[in-house]
């Protein structure tokens, strides 16, 4: 039998009428900015949970963000403090699904038998009965995601790193968005919540749990369990709307605080390459087709102006294919200038001074593929022995660079479509080094690298 949540304040803090529920939250999400179509995806919001009356549109200045990702975000880890029931840690709920006027949201028992696990987390249905922290959201997520399953937590007294341990534990990647739930200061008069609040914006800005007094934030405790994952992992944070109820629905001599922040992963380093593809694939068309008018490689100006991964270090390999075979590949298997010049010097150098072929000449040009491999820095191996790393070896991802005294050569990871064998793979590279097949010394080194692949299918 499926055990059921009934929503517990439908009809207080927000509409039991599915109707009317739909029409209030699809209007404070008009009313909420329209992110950008360039806009990264948040991985965790911190929303408040009055009544909507009073918090339901800066609220929805956060959940706005999240349409876009309708079909992309499959869970939802929702975190709020416990304001009826005193206990320490962590409380999963053990129902099945949760009702609510849009329809019942099915629960995610798979990561709750996952945090289960961790000391501080069990379940309590005592906890969730009443408690309104969690719930305000449910309509919310419904209109913006669809179908999705929820991981509810309701926290109690608990350290920043049991929250974030726990938080740890369930990350997940776009297919997870943490959600966590807190208003503001309490019942001061309206320039007094202003100064409070201004106090705990500005610790939450700074990803510092401490910086949140007892009486800045009833969710104090998962948001600085947030907080502290947040730093652990390098995440960025935009403060998106703060306002109190003296702003939204109610007078201003007893108010309550209320904000919404986004919570942004970094940019991945495959991200930032990708994102400057097509310029690194004109530049090296540049580069190629300057050597055939001047029989010199253009003059690499980086501008202060251009994406930081233009301008910092990285090496960079151009691969020329003519009707399926290969014409011409050059790079540098260490990063030491910028990119961007990297790109327009191993470019002309694959064109007209590979050793292997003459210098390209025009006629070839309009046959001519170019891709690039962009490397990621080197990571050396610790092995015993040649099995040892042909098994930290992973085909089709990892390219190898293997030195011994003067002797030293690299494969890039595409060459695993012609050596798919990890024993041909390295015995290969043994070779192209200068080395004989069983070759293994003390002084025998290997590192592996990665390489995003631009302008390979054209």
């Amino acid at each position: 039998m499926t055990a059921i949540r009934p929503a517990a304040v439908a009809g207080m803090f927000y509409p039991a009428d599915s109707v009317e529920a739909r029409r209030q939250v699809e209007a404070f999400l008009a009313g909420a900015a329209a992110p950008s179509p360039a806009a990264r995806p948040p991985k965790a919001l911190i929303a408040p949970h009055a009544g909507w009356v009073y918090s339901g549109a800066v609220a929805a200045s956060a959940y706005a963000l999240l349409r876009p990702l309708r079909g992309t975000i499959e869970r939802v880890v929702l975190l709020g403090p416990s304001h009826r029931v005193a206990f320490r840690g962590l409380a999963l709920s053990g129902a099945d699904e949760w009702a609510s006027p849009l329809g019942a949201v099915r629960l995610d028992r798979q990561g709750a038998e996952r945090l289960k696990t961790l000391p501080g987390v069990g379940v309590s249905d005592q906890a969730h009965a009443q408690e309104h922290s969690l719930e305000v959201h449910i309509p919310f997520l419904q209109a913006v995601l669809g179908d999705f399953a929820l991981l509810p937590l309701v926290v109690g007294d608990a350290p920043p790193e049991m929250v974030a341990d726990a938080l740890d534990a369930i990350w997940g990647g776009p297919e997870t968005l943490i959600v966590v739930s807190t208003d503001l200061s309490h019942y001061l008069d309206y320039a007094a919540c202003q100064a409070a609040d201004r106090a705990t914006v500005a610790a939450i800005e700074g990803l510092d749990p401490a910086g949140i007094v007892r009486d800045g934030a009833c969710g104090r405790v998962p948001v600085g369990g947030l907080l502290l994952a947040a730093r652990r992992r390098g995440l960025d944070i935009v403060t998106l709307d703060v306002r109190n109820s003296g702003d939204t629905a109610g007078p201003r001599d007893k108010v309550v605080g209320y904000g919404s922040w986004a919570l942004f992963e970094p940019v991945s380093e495959e991200e930032a390459i990708r994102s400057v593809g097509r310029t690194l694939l004109d530049a090296a068309w540049a580069s190629i087709r300057h050597g055939l008018a001047d029989g010199a490689p253009p003059k690499a100006r980086v501008d202060d102006s251009a994406p930081e991964v233009l301008r910092r270090p990285g090496a960079v390999f151009v691969t020329l294919n003519r009707h399926g075979q290969l014409r011409g590949c050059i790079g540098s298997a260490v990063a030491w200038r910028p990119l961007a010049e990297d790109v327009v010097d191993n470019a002309f150098k694959a064109a007209f001074r590979d050793p292997r072929f003459p210098p390209l000449s025009q006629s070839e040009l309009a046959d001519l593929d170019l891709s690039l491999s962009v490397l990621t820095p080197p990571a050396p191996l610790r092995f015993k022995d040649e099995a040892d790393l042909l098994a930290q070896l992973r085909v089709r991802v990892d390219g190898l660079i293997i030195e011994d005294g003067g002797h030293r050569a690299l494969f890039l990871p595409s060459v695993w479509e012609q050596l798919p064998d990890k024993r041909q793979f390295l015995a290969h590279l043994k070779a192209k080094a200068g080395m004989a097949p069983g070759h293994g010394s003390a002084g025998f080194r290997a590192s592996v690298f990665q390489a995003v692949e631009i302008g390979k299918d054209g």
